[in-house]
């Protein structure tokens, strides 16, 4: 059923009744250690930000169940899985009605190659992070998108080298609850 949406297990849930977790110091450091490092133990986790693990246990629960923490994964190595290209897409479709933009996003996902997604404003729609083989898949990669429907253009920028590759977001662990919130 690939039309049928599925919330992943960690998301927020689409009802008011959500419950919202009000960040304090500690929650933040929670947040800081796992983006950094996903895999430690909750002992150690606990042991990191100074409190017993079984609040810590609890934090952490609250935090998935209110959105703040949308999951965990493993970062691979894509040179070492065969994937030698990492572009960027820039996406230009001939019209911006709802129903095209959709279609254009689900397009995409069922994409293995196509690592990213992001609607865009500004001369663009769309900007795809994609990842391939060698340049010939990247061709073929960018052959099949410009042949897409509704796609009027595509502009591709294909990386040299990255200096900067960070997960998430700065989570600045010394903000007052004045100042989270």
């Amino acid at each position: 059923m690939p039309n049928q949406k599925t919330a992943h297990p960690l998301s927020p849930r689409e009802d008011e009744s959500m419950p919202r977790v009000k960040l304090d110091q500690i929650d933040l450091r929670i947040l800081k250690d796992l983006q950094a490092q996903g895999r430690m133990t909750n002992v150690e986790l606990a042991s990191r930000v100074g409190i017993s693990a079984p609040p810590c246990l609890r934090r952490v629960r609250a935090l998935e169940e209110s959105g703040y923490i949308k999951g965990y994964h493993a970062e691979l190595d894509p040179e070492l899985l065969g994937y030698e290209v990492q572009f960027f897409a820039l996406v230009g479709l001939d019209s911006q009605n709802e129903a095209v933009l959709e279609a254009f996003e689900e397009m995409v996902r069922e994409w293995p190659e196509v690592r990213e997604c992001h609607m865009a404003r500004g001369p663009h729609d769309f900007v795809l992070k994609l990842v391939a083989r060698n340049t010939s898949h990247e061709n073929e990669l960018t052959r099949r998108l410009t042949g897409s429907e509704h796609v009027a253009r595509v502009l591709t920028v294909q990386v040299i080298r990255t200096s900067t590759d960070r997960p998430g977001v700065p989570v600045d662990e010394t903000l007052t609850d004045q100042e989270i919130g």
